[in-house]
């Protein structure tokens, strides 16, 4: 009885990629800094449906915010 766990196929990958020099999470911590990614809530996404009403609506909210506490 092997104790190495059974490896499957996955026939999405093509053959000619080579992923042989490759490093596991080599990039990891760059990203994870400058990734800027916000999920928004399903009943949010309904009104707000690219990011660029988003970032509308959010400079209007801090115009708003900044002439309220100055």
């Amino acid at each position: 009885m092997s104790q190495e766990p059974e490896v499957t196929v996955n026939d999405d990958i093509k053959p000619e990629y080579d992923f042989s020099g490759g490093v596991r999470g080599r990039y990891y911590e760059a990203y994870r800094q400058s990734s800027n990614i916000v999920i928004l809530d399903p009943d949010v996404a309904e009104i707000f449906r690219d990011s660029a009403s988003v970032n509308e609506a959010l400079r209007l909210l801090a115009k708003i915010a900044k002439s309220v506490t100055v």
